[in-house]
């Protein structure tokens, strides 16, 4: 698998996290890659976020959202997905990047959802546009996973 460097921007594009993931799929609005989580272990919200913890991400070129499905590093059982809303991915020279609004989504495998960092959001200096925009990426996101409920199935990615 093709390796690739994920960079993790804030609203003014300053880095806040960067790491390596391996390139699953690509297509001219999308890029799928498997990475691990590289931070120590997290209690996060009723989920505990494990140091290489295995992270199926997918980054579009075309929406304001990405989509990371989050497995147990130990048994590989699905612990949930996060959800960030932000500027569509970048690729340029191997590196991708995205622009993060603070504003996220937690959906845990039953099907519910945690909106995070609203006071965040609300804080960041955005004209009108960019706040409906991320407004609604937030709302296709929960349509999207409330779908995937109503079906029964937790295949997103």
């Amino acid at each position: 698998m093709q390796s690739i460097l994920v960079k993790k921007l804030d609203y003014a594009g300053n880095e806040l996290w960067c790491y390596e993931g391996y390139v699953c799929e690509r297509s001219t609005t999308f890029v799928k890659l498997e990475a691990r989580f590289n931070r120590s272990d997290l209690p996060f919200h009723e989920i505990l976020l494990k140091n290489n913890d295995r992270f199926v991400e997918i980054f579009y070129t075309n929406k304001w959202y990405n989509i990371f499905e989050i497995h147990d590093r130990d048994d590989d059982e699905l612990k949930g997905w996060y959800c960030n809303i932000g500027f569509p991915a970048q690729m340029e020279d191997g590196v991708l990047s995205y622009r993060d609004l603070a504003l996220d989504l937690l959906v845990y495998p039953d099907g519910r959802q945690l909106i995070l960092d609203e006071d965040e959001f609300d804080v960041l200096p955005l004209d009108s546009t960019l706040r409906i925009k991320a407004r609604q990426a937030l709302e296709e996101l929960q349509i999207l996973f409330q779908d995937l409920k109503n079906e029964g199935s937790n295949k997103v990615l």
